[in-house]
């Protein structure tokens, strides 16, 4: 069997992208194409895991680490956002105009195209002095089934990538909030609850109590 050898139209040249024969990406496919196609749980276990072997290069205690699995999901929101809105029907295209719309959006489409469900609940704070702060919750989230967390990390709560994308949406249908992930266990039923703390900016606030009065 003869050896393998150079491709001489390939000699001296920088390595690269290589694209396929017919000239076409992952681009040129209709947007609509993958709606409903799905990945294995072990694939995305997989790939998850090496996402935060990668933000935890390098870190300086958790909080850095949750930053960081924040950033990763942020521009994924950002993306989502558009893309399905582009799914929704021609006569429902619209971004969301209100804090709960947005929110609404979030529990249910947003949730649905990542984890095939809902989110369990959407509640606002009760604090009369937070009415900028909202919840999302999620009594079994997806993203934490597959990690083993050392007991020196216990407060790790490596959802931070979901509350990234949360945050994302937010910011791309121009409702700036900062969104973190907190760990609110309920006895042995529910040992991984989170709560997605969303905290919109003021001027967020300011502008949907004076749409309200309008």
């Amino acid at each position: 069997m003869g050896s393998l050898q150079p491709n001489p139209s390939t000699i001296g040249k920088e390595p690269g992208v290589r694209l396929p024969s017919n000239g076409k990406t992952i681009y040129h496919r209709p947007l609509n194409r993958s709606k409903t196609a799905e990945i294995s749980q072990a694939s995305f276990a997989y790939l998850f895991g090496e996402m935060i072997t990668y933000a935890q290069r390098r870190v300086k205690g958790i909080q850095e680490l949750e930053q960081r699995l924040n950033v990763q999901g942020h521009s994924i929101g950002l993306k989502l956002l558009d893309l399905l809105l582009f799914r929704e029907p021609a006569r429902s295209q619209q971004r969301p105009t209100t804090i709960i719309a947005l929110l609404h959006f979030i529990k249910q489409t947003v949730w649905q195209h990542l984890f095939a469900r809902q989110a369990d609940r959407l509640e606002k704070s009760a604090n009369p002095d937070t009415p900028d702060e909202y919840m999302i919750i999620d009594n079994e989230p997806l993203v934490n089934q597959f990690v083993s967390v050392p007991r020196e990390m216990s407060q790790l709560n490596c959802a931070a990538f979901v509350a990234g994308i949360v945050e994302g949406v937010c910011d791309g249908a121009d409702f700036p909030a900062r969104v973190t992930a907190h760990t609110v266990a309920e006895g042995e039923m529910w040992p991984g609850k989170t709560v997605f703390l969303v905290k919109f900016r003021s001027e967020v606030v300011e502008r949907e109590a004076f749409l309200t009065k309008t």
